[in-house]
């Protein structure tokens, strides 16, 4: 799970977002020119499966530049948690037309390799394909910067896909060299196949990404115990509990109970939150974040349908690590 560099606001991450896919969209319509090109001019299987896997990048970053968009919105009455979602919802679209490549090109792949089709023009094929690794290569670097910069997911997953389509594209190029020049065009269906297995083992990656997120997957046990180790550095917080986290969009939430003395004022109390919050800030700014004070001792399950049991509320907490708050 990727977490945002802590030294960008929200507008920064939303206008380096925003940047990075009309690079993407502007890419893929380059290269299915030039693929387009260069498969009526060779007929090669493996060209046309990389001319497909373009075509599909071109709607999968349609999808990405305007759920960036959306996602960026701020948070209204129907979406108290903003929309950050919507980057994930944009992964899961990447990941179903990535598998729906990979079918496309596997199964004409397959149909190659029991009935072989010459490949000609084989100079057009293999300049056209070096050409794409150029431009792809250069794009999937930047797409690497935006994601440090940002945490996007909806980056991430476009930068794998075009990662995968980097590593397709050499494996076609050895496909139309094989076809073209050593007289086996058997060996350009089987990297068309090859690609096809290459797409489909990259959707199951994005699926995942794209689902832990939905499902409101947990932040990392270490990014937990940091959490936890700033909050305790307080020593007027004697215990953290029902510790909740997850990510909406480039935004983390937190959610938790700690333990205060439960003779201190609802302003003293207050005060001791708020400094805790800010501690959290420091080290997450764009985190939306929830702590809920509780009397030292006194605990009690509460809180709703996924309230602790009394014996979760009663029992000890373990000791978070040292940091810089020590």
């Amino acid at each position: 799970m990727t977490i945002p560099a802590p030294d960008r606001t929200l507008d920064d991450v939303h206008s380096a977002t925003r940047a990075v896919t009309r690079l993407s969209v502007g890419v893929a319509v380059v290269l299915i020119a030039l693929k387009a090109f260069a498969l009526g001019a060779s007929g090669s299987v493996s060209i046309l499966a990389s001319l497909a896997d373009s075509s599909l990048d071109l709607v999968a970053s349609l999808g990405v530049f305007f759920a960036v968009r959306w996602a960026a919105a701020p948070p209204d009455e129907d979406h108290r948690h903003g929309h950050g979602k919507g980057e994930a919802l944009a992964a899961l679209v990447q990941a179903g037309l990535v598998f729906a490549s990979a079918v496309f090109v596997g199964w004409e792949a397959v149909q190659r390799i029991f009935d072989p089709r010459p490949v000609t023009a084989g100079y057009w094929g293999v300049l056209v394909i070096l050409i794409s690794i150029a431009v792809t290569g250069w794009l999937v670097w930047m797409q690497a910067r935006a994601v440090k910069a940002t945490g996007s997911m909806a980056v991430e997953a476009d930068r794998a896909h075009y990662t995968a389509d980097l590593a397709a594209n050499v494996v076609v190029l050895i496909g139309v060299i094989s076809g073209a020049w050593l007289s086996a065009p058997g060996l350009d269906a089987a990297a068309g196949l090859v690609v096809a297995v290459w797409l489909f083992w990259g959707a199951l990656g994005m699926l995942k990404t794209a689902a832990d997120h939905l499902v409101d997957k947990a932040l990392p046990e270490s990014e937990q115990i940091a959490m936890t180790t700033a909050v305790l550095s307080d020593p007027r917080i004697s215990g953290v509990h029902q510790l909740r986290t997850r990510m909406a969009g480039s935004v983390v939430m937190i959610q938790m109970h700690v333990d205060l003395d439960p003779d201190l004022t609802l302003e003293a109390a207050h005060a001791i939150v708020v400094e805790a919050e800010n501690r959290l800030l420091a080290v997450w700014p764009r985190a939306d974040i929830l702590i809920h004070p509780d009397p030292r001792g006194r605990t009690q399950p509460h809180g709703g349908v996924f309230a602790e049991s009394p014996d979760e509320a009663a029992a000890p907490k373990p000791k978070a690590k040292k940091g810089p708050w020590a």
